[in-house]
């Protein structure tokens, strides 16, 4: 894992926090990472990676609280496609 980001969210509006990391998770090749520093829990981030990105991602805790929360988001490559069908996760891409 090498990590090509790291994004500190704690100075930046709430309402902009999740889609600049999302953001900067679609500009990494598989095998980077962006370091997440939080102020809270991110667990509901996760939750939301879960969703849009099954399979594509590695979520490591680094630190855990109480007034610090940082975690590795490192890509991962999508899954091949077996006998030339898709799986279902990427609509074919």
């Amino acid at each position: 894992m090498s990590t090509a980001t790291c994004i500190d969210v704690r100075t930046i509006a709430p309402t902009d926090r999740h889609s600049l990391i999302f953001s900067a998770f679609g500009a990494l090749a598989a095998g980077q990472a962006l370091e997440l520093v939080n102020d809270h829990d991110p667990r509901p981030l996760f939750q939301q990676f879960a969703a849009r990105v099954p399979g594509e991602f590695e979520w490591r805790d680094l630190q855990r609280g109480p007034d610090t929360w940082r975690a590795a988001i490192t890509r991962i490559a999508k899954p091949a496609h077996a006998g030339g069908r898709c799986c279902g996760a990427c609509g074919g891409a």
